[in-house]
Formats: C-alpha cells, structure tokens, sequence
C-alpha cells in the first residue's frame, strides 16, 4: 500500500482524473488530492473526498492546515506525486518554479518521484513554449505519460488528448516500484472465461469476469516482467502488455499458450470450460413443437494447466487457479498433483461471490505450504503472487 498525493489541474480532461483516483483506490493506495481553481471549474472537491476518503485541498491559504505547514506536509506524506490533467499553464508554473497555489507550491517542496499526464489543445501542446518546458521537465527527472493522438474537446484532432486511465495506473505502479524484480522474465497468463459454441448464436459458458486474471497482468506488467495475456471475452480493457491475444474457446486458448512459448511463469487464471460440443451445430437449433428435452453430445476440452505443466518448453513456474463449491482445499491440492503444476490459488464460489466483484477470497497452495490470504482486492491478490514470485526467482 502506497500514498499517492494526486494533483487535479483545470483542464476538461479533470473528469479523468476521477477514474484515476478510483482506480488507485481500489489498486489499494492512500490517495490524497489537490485541485487548483481551475480544476474546481470541472469537478468539485466534494466528490473528489468522496472517492478517496480524504480530504480534498483547495488552497495555500487553509489556516488550519498552513499552521503546520500543510503543502510541505502533503509532499512529505506521499510517496509518488501524480498531475492529471497537467495543462499548459501548470507545466509553464512547473518548469518555472512558480508557486503561486497549494498545488505549485506543494511541487516546489517535493523531492518524491513526479509523473505528470499533460493534456491540452494540440496546437498548444506543439507550441515551442510547451516543448521547451516539457524538455526542462524531463532534465529534472519528470516522468511523463505521453498524451495520445484523438479527438478533443474542441473537435481538432492531434496529439494532446489525456493518456489512457489504464496507461496511467500502469506508469504510477511502475514509478512505486522502480526495481522491476521481474525485469527479463516472460510471464503467459489466461484470463476470462472461455466460450464454447453450441451453434452459432449459443455457447457453454462461466461466470468468470477476467478481473483477476486481468489484475495479475498488470502487477506483472509493473515488475518488470514482458507479459503475454491471453484472453478469453471479457468488458475488460487489456493493460498495455508486450502481447495480447484475444481467443475464444479453450482450443484456440490452448494453441496460443503453445504460439507463446517459451516462458519462465505461466498462470492459468482462466476459467476454460470443461466440455464442449462434440460437433457444433452449423446452423441456429430450432426449439420444436413438442420437444421439452434437448440433450447435447459433449466432450473433454484440452487442459490447458496439465498440457503446460507436461510440456517440453515447461516453464520454471506452473501455477493453476481452482475455483471450488465444495471441498475446496482438498480438491485443490488434488488438483495441485494431478495437473502437476508448482502452486494452486483457490477459493470458494459457491456463494457466487467471486465471479464479476472485485474481491477474492484466496488460499495459496503448494506441495508443502498452505496460506490462507482472507478477502483482497484482486489487484491486491495479484500483486501478493507476483511478490512471491520475484521471491521464487531471487531464491533459486
């Protein structure tokens, strides 16, 4: 759990700075945030404390808080400071040390790392005011998350356009965790639940959502590691990893894991349904009059976890994922031997209180261990594997 003092600037893109703020929460971090007047303009400090918990600060001229030095104390407090949007006019005040509002002065007191997300209009953003001070940024160590290409506000279309959200979280995680223990390792992981067709308008289904499996692709992502996430269809937007693949059904899934290959981890987080139709309909299946009883000729779909775990290319670390309504800990280790995989994660979804939230209950399983994690996140969940992970590797 990390502290992040987030600085809100007045620019249209400040309704962004919402989702970051929400999703650094629910990655687990303190948050705390700053909104110049301008961001006010946009958004207003009511719902800023609301999604973080904290209190929301406005000005430099806060008596109760300056009496004990409140900017300084803000900056000494937090571990990353984090400017979304960061305008023209706030990076003009960065590069030239003014500090005329809480949220400049309070940067002028920082000696935490600093990454700014600028957006504004693209003609500002290529002006040479605007590139010689993002160059004096940059010399002083100023992380900065590049803005995208797209349309604006003001309908012209360039680069100048707020990064993704997904691309910022990833950019703070990163900053909060400069070692990469992961750095050089390729790591493959499933993700979602796999759709397998009845004819061409049904499928055999779950009720997997992808959130963790998509979580543990981030922590991943933020050690360091050079990821493949392979997905089954999620809602999910996919972090920005080295190699995303988008597959269907457990047969396509398991030929991109073999596409994949080498690697030195593989997490089957994926829920890949256990049958399929031995012989898809080509056609729409009609209900018929008088027919309360359709039955369907099923069969085995590949394994996945057993087919990795067994592989020539075998990666150094094989862990599988098992989802249990009953007997959970017994049917994990079971399945810890049989598939032949180096560590099992399961939990209980028998409550359906797993699937689509974004928490989970986990207990960690290996041949001679046994943790009991309680009710996480799943981002937390995800970063607590692959610290174990980098711990396996720094072991061996």
């Amino acid at each position: 759990m990390k502290k992040i003092l987030l600085i809100i600037t007045g620019g249209v893109a400040a309704f962004k700075a919402l989702e970051v703020l929400r999703q650094l929460k629910k990655n687990g971090h303190i948050v705390r945030c700053i909104l110049t007047a301008g961001a006010q303009e946009f958004i207003t400090p009511l719902s800023v404390a609301a999604l973080s918990g904290e209190q929301a600060y406005t000005t430099l001229w806060d008596t109760t808080q300056e009496a004990e030095i409140g900017h300084i104390q803000l900056v000494r407090w937090a571990d990353v400071v984090v400017v979304v949007p960061a305008t023209a006019n706030f990076i003009a005040k960065m590069a030239h040390g003014l500090a005329d509002d809480l949220a400049s002065t309070a940067l002028l007191a920082n000696i935490n790392p600093v990454l700014i997300a600028p957006a504004m209009n693209v003609r500002m953003w290529e002006h040479p005011a605007t590139y010689a001070n993002m160059a004096l940024l940059r010399a002083r160590g100023v992380q900065v998350i590049a803005p995208e290409v797209g349309e604006m506000a003001c309908g012209e279309v360039g680069e100048g356009r707020l990064a993704a959200v997904e691309g910022i979280i990833a950019a703070v995680q990163a900053a909060l965790n400069p070692d990469h223990p992961l750095k050089g390792k390729h790591m493959i992981i499933t993700a979602g639940g796999t759709r397998e067709a009845i004819d061409p308008v049904r499928f055999i289904g779950n009720h997997s959502s992808g959130k963790q499996g998509y979580a543990i692709a981030t922590a991943a992502l933020q050690a360091g590691a050079r990821v493949t996430l392979i997905s089954a269809p999620t809602g999910l937007t996919p972090p920005p990893v080295a190699n995303y693949v988008a597959v269907s059904d457990a047969a396509s899934m398991l030929a991109a894991v073999e596409q994949a290959l080498p690697a030195d981890v593989f997490i089957g987080a994926a829920a890949v349904a256990d049958w399929c139709m031995a012989d898809p309909a080509a056609q729409k299946l009609k209900k018929n009059d008088g027919q309360d009883v359709l039955t369907l000729n099923l069969r085995k779909t590949p394994d996945i976890l057993a087919h990795v775990a067994q592989h020539a290319n075998r990666p150094a670390l094989v862990v599988g994922f098992a989802a249990e309504t009953e007997n959970m800990l017994e049917n994990a280790r079971a399945k810890l031997v049989k598939k032949g995989c180096d560590w099992v994660l399961a939990n209980d979804v028998s409550a359906n209180q797993v699937f689509g939230q974004d928490t989970n209950a986990v207990h960690f399983i290996a041949y001679n261990l046994h943790e009991d994690w309680g009710t996480l996140l799943k981002m937390q969940v995800a970063q607590r594997l692959v610290d174990k992970i980098a711990a396996h590797f720094h072991s061996v």
